[in-house]
């Protein structure tokens, strides 16, 4: 008789403070028969604190293709595997994902274990609105790649949630600044932890004191999002623009997809006013 396939299980971990970890949390680790470790250091400490011993292996970027393979052989064994990374949840903005795909791929069950992320954190102390957001990951290191990165999130009318180092914080502001305007926002570091700090204000009040205070910890940037204006005038021409493409055969969906993707806006946001402006030319 063939093996069932064992679970991967993706383990939320605390942002910070180690006592932020759910019951189910230490359970499945604890009966976890390998724990797959972004850094195995940082999570021995994690283990120890609540009086978890198991097997480790490290799983991080730069793990080869046989550490992948590795996994995915103990997962066909019937093994139990959690994975975890640093902090936050696995497979946000680290290699986790690619572990998550290979295992769907061979149909082997994945299950997820919620814990804090520092995205949702960073938000919720913002005082920003909180409706909707586009979580931007890392903010790329090369200048004029972060720079397109943001041009492409500026229509976004909900608030703009990134992660950056503290030695590029400030050329970050500064490009937000000259590509989104002097919106508000809040820099968020060492969340959960005894220096926890959240400074709020305009962009450039941010660089001011960051320019004074030399940024330290990692920090979550969260940005209010377009003002409702400038979306909308946005969004009017570009589906002006979509709109002669459609008369040109195009459907809404694909015309909606080019022109969004061309002038950097939410291509759900576009195809929503085609629809919209269809649905009051036939009324």
């Amino acid at each position: 008789m063939a093996t069932q396939p064992g679970t991967l299980y993706l383990v939320g971990t605390p942002i910070g403070n180690l006592e932020d970890i759910t019951l189910r949390a230490l359970r499945v680790l604890g009966e976890a028969d390998v724990i797959a470790a972004e850094d195995t250091r940082v999570t021995r400490a994690l283990l120890a604190r609540h009086a978890i011993r198991g097997r480790m292996l490290s799983y991080h970027e730069h793990s080869g293709r046989g550490r992948l393979q590795e996994l995915l052989g103990l997962l066909r064994d019937g093994k139990r595997v959690a994975l975890v990374s640093d902090a936050g949840m696995p497979g946000v903005s680290d290699p986790g994902a690619q572990l998550v795909r290979s295992c769907v791929e061979a149909g082997i069950p994945v299950a997820v274990v919620p814990g804090p992320t520092a995205a949702s954190a960073a938000l919720a102390l913002s005082g920003l609105p909180t409706k909707e957001y586009l979580f931007l990951g890392f903010l790329p290191s090369r200048p004029a790649a972060r720079r397109a990165a943001l041009r492409r999130a500026a229509a976004h009318p909900g608030a703009i949630i990134c992660f950056e180092a503290p030695h590029r914080l400030r050329q970050s502001l500064e490009d937000i600044h000259a590509v989104l305007g002097d919106r508000e926002a809040t820099c968020a570091r060492e969340l959960t932890k005894r220096f926890e700090e959240a400074v709020r204000g305009p962009v450039a009040q941010l660089i001011a004191h960051f320019t004074a205070h030399e940024p330290r910890g990692e920090f979550t940037i969260v940005i209010s999002g377009a003002p409702v204006e400038s979306g909308e005038a946005d969004i009017g021409a570009a589906r002006e623009e979509a709109q002669e493409l459609m008369r040109a055969g195009l459907s809404p969906s694909r015309a909606a997809a080019h022109v969004a993707r061309r002038r950097g806006l939410p291509r759900g946001a576009l195809y929503r006013a085609l629809l919209d402006q269809r649905d009051a030319d036939e009324g």
